[in-house]
């Protein structure tokens, strides 16, 4: 089986919500400026909202095998084997593999969301057809 791989970018995708963000930061560093005045604080602020949001506002490289899911951030990747996940959930933004078989709390913590980028039919078919294979194979 081949490999599948795309670049996600939430952040161009959703103009509106990216603009709405952006001044929403603005607000709250003006805010802490206000409460602290202290141009550290505000500075700090800027980094924990960027860390926070990066997945939202830089580009995530994803890579779909039937061996691994390779994800590519800003500044870190993971890197996972596929056979971990004995689950996954398809939303409207991505899917979420899931090394439970059925739904957990922990999933969220332990399993891999991958969002798409105007390629949901394409991933959720690619996901789909991997776990079917698998479960063939069982």
């Amino acid at each position: 089986m081949e490999t599948l791989s795309w670049i996600s970018h939430p952040a161009k995708i959703r103009k509106q919500a990216a603009a709405i963000t952006i001044v929403f930061i603005l607000i709250i560093m003006i805010l802490v400026y206000l409460l602290t005045f202290s141009k550290v604080m505000v500075i700090l602020t800027v980094v924990i909202f960027t860390g926070a949001l990066s997945t939202f506002f830089f580009p995530t490289k994803y890579e779909l095998s039937a061996e691994k899911v390779k994800i590519k951030y800003l500044f870190t990747s993971v890197e996972k084997e596929m056979s971990m996940f004995r689950s996954y959930y398809p939303d409207r933004r991505g899917v979420l593999l899931s090394p439970f078989t059925r739904p957990s709390r922990l999933e969220n913590f332990r399993g891999v969301y991958i969002r798409y980028h105007q390629n949901k039919e394409q991933v959720d078919a690619f996901v789909k057809e991997l776990f079917d294979k698998r479960a063939a194979n069982v």
